[in-house]
């Protein structure tokens, strides 16, 4: 059976993808708070089978057909390979989500992905979700976590990551500086720097690393340069309430061609 069903769901589907701890689920909570006090019908979606706590109530929640634990009891598995056949159960409840969703009937759906990015985005079942979940369009947050970018050896490799998400999945992705209260004014000056003035990423590449490390690492910013990874990230603070307007107004050029969401 095509996983897509016989009908199409019309609302706006952003999930929120990125590393364990990178802030996913808190920035989906609040975004869809946010939201809502400026009139946006939206509704969230949890996929994170294996979540103990979530920072806000799903409107739809994997959990309620997949439990963790009941599967680690059925297969005698640990919990990676719990969580990995969780991830792959899902797919048989994707029509039930779906009329969730459609008895919902909001405009703007916020997906919360799996904790632990390379077990939603580099399986099989990845990418078959998100195309079936994904309702009139669909968008990517990719959340860059700023323990990561803070050197320039560690931002590309945060970017090549991106990379390999959007390859995935092959969607309109927006990196998203989450968390960014957590860094000095200079150090979120300076991450922005390295996308709008290339060279100082470079000269900060030289500085940090050498030999074939280095070589290697101009190698893959020549490789990001020639598919347009550098992007400006959206620094975002689910504590402040910051850069939210600025992440609405990013979806809203993809799903309306700036046009507001409601």
């Amino acid at each position: 059976m095509d996983l897509k069903g016989e009908w199409k769901i019309s609302y706006y589907a952003t999930f929120f993808v990125g590393t364990a701890g990178s802030g996913k689920s808190t920035l989906a909570g609040v975004f869809a708070e946010w939201l809502g006090d400026h009139d946006v019908d939206v509704v969230t979606v949890n996929l994170d089978p294996g979540a103990r706590y979530i920072p806000y109530t799903p409107d739809v929640d994997i959990r309620e057909y997949i439990v963790l634990e009941d599967v680690m009891d059925s297969f005698n598995l640990g919990p990676n390979g719990g969580l990995i056949a969780c991830i792959d159960m899902t797919i048989n409840f994707v029509e039930d989500l779906k009329r969730e969703l459609e008895d919902l009937a909001a405009t703007h759906v916020l997906i919360d992905t799996p904790g632990q990015l390379e077990l939603f985005a580099f399986r099989e079942s990845g990418p078959i979700i998100t195309s079936a979940l994904g309702g009139a369009q669909s968008a990517v947050c990719f959340l860059m976590d700023p323990f990561l970018v803070r050197s320039p050896s560690g931002f590309i490799s945060v970017l090549l990551l991106g990379a390999s998400v959007q390859y995935r999945f092959f969607l309109p992705q927006i990196n998203v500086l989450s968390k960014a209260d957590t860094l000095t004014d200079q150090e979120r000056q300076k991450i922005i720097n390295w996308i709008a003035e290339p060279h100082t990423l470079l000269e900060d590449i030289e500085k940090e690393v050498e030999g074939i490390k280095r070589e290697m690492t101009l190698n893959i910013y020549d490789a990001l340069t020639k598919i347009h990874m550098f992007d400006v990230p959206i620094p975002t603070s689910s504590t402040r309430i910051e850069g939210l307007d600025i992440l609405q107004a990013s979806l809203e050029r993809i799903y309306c061609g700036g046009e507001p969401l409601t």
